[in-house]
Formats: structure tokens, C-alpha cells, sequence
């Protein structure tokens, strides 16, 4: 696999976790965001996420990635994208751990940052916070095309597809 190059930054995004809202906020706020804002929270979280899991602490956070938020929209992604990143984070062990035997050719250690923590993210909205199986697929799969490398988006669609139908989700 290869890691995407982006830069990290360019997105209207903070990962300053310190504040970030509990569970039932972070469904709270995604009930009032268009589809666009709920990406843009996604991609929020996947950044915060990406960067704990490269060491950062969650209060040490702050400016690591740029907060340009203009609009009380980007506002709202923002805010979002905290909490969900810090309950995504929070249940990480919980997320490997279902998806361990599917991807046991590829252990949590072995993949890249990004489709690992992209992994976590839709684990965690599908089995915690509400989000339809399909809709999380699909912001999974569109991260990992963003953020990942080539075979990122197969990859997280095929891993995300076995372990839905495997806890007995249909099509």
C-alpha cells in the first residue's frame, strides 16, 4: 500500500479534541448537516484520528491540522468531526478486534494509517452512532480514495462489506 501525499492541512478542519462532544452529540449534530458537511466532519475526524494514531495526544492536538473555518457551516463540520473522532478513537480497540479475523493477512499493525483508522471510523458509525450501513460504506470508501493509497478503497470497501454481512446485514 501507499500513503497518500496529501496535505493533511488543506481541509477546513482542527483537531483539538479537548472539547468534543459525547456520543449522543455527535448524532446530534450530524442530524442537522447536509451530506457535504457530514463528509467534511468525516474527513475532520479521519485527520484527528490519523494523528493520535501517529502519537499525538488528544490535547496536544491543537493546531496540528489548520482551522480555517469561515462559514458556520465549516463550524459545524468541525465540531462534528471532533466528537466523532474522539469516540471513534475511543472504541478503536473494539473496532480491530471485529475486524481482526477478516483481515488477518493484514493485522491492524501492518496497515496503513489511513485505511486503519478509516476502518475504525466506519466501524465505529455503523455499530455505535447510528449511521446506515450503506452511507458508511460509501464515506469510507470516498476517504480511502481521498486519503489512502491506490488499493485503499477496495480494500476498505471489501473489509467493510464482509464484516456488515457477517453481522448479519444484508445487501
Amino acid at each position: 500500500y501507499e500513503i497518500s501525499t496529501r496535505d493533511w492541512s488543506s481541509d477546513v478542519c482542527s483537531s483539538d479534541l479537548a472539547g468534543a462532544r459525547g456520543h449522543r452529540g455527535a448524532q446530534a449534530g450530524e442530524a442537522l448537516m447536509s451530506g457535504a458537511a457530514k463528509l467534511q466532519a468525516r474527513r475532520c475526524a479521519l485527520q484527528a484520528m490519523y494523528e493520535l494514531d501517529q502519537g499525538a495526544g488528544a490535547d496536544s492536538l491543537a493546531g496540528v491540522l489548520a482551522d480555517d473555518a469561515d462559514a458556520a457551516s465549516d463550524a459545524q463540520a468541525l465540531e462534528h468531526g471532533r466528537s466523532l473522532a474522539a469516540m471513534a478513537w475511543e472504541f478503536r480497540d473494539e473496532a480491530d478486534a471485529a475486524l481482526a479475523d477478516l483481515v488477518s493477512d493484514w493485522p491492524v499493525h501492518r496497515q496503513p494509517v489511513v485505511d486503519r483508522n478509516v476502518l475504525r471510523l466506519a466501524v465505529y458509525e455503523m455499530s455505535r452512532g447510528g449511521v446506515p450501513h450503506a452511507l458508511a460504506i460509501d464515506q469510507a470508501v470516498e476517504l480511502a480514495r481521498e486519503f489512502g493509497g491506490e488499493r485503499s478503497p477496495a480494500f476498505v470497501n471489501a473489509v467493510l462489506d464482509r464484516w456488515w454481512k457477517r453481522r448479519g446485514g444484508g445487501a
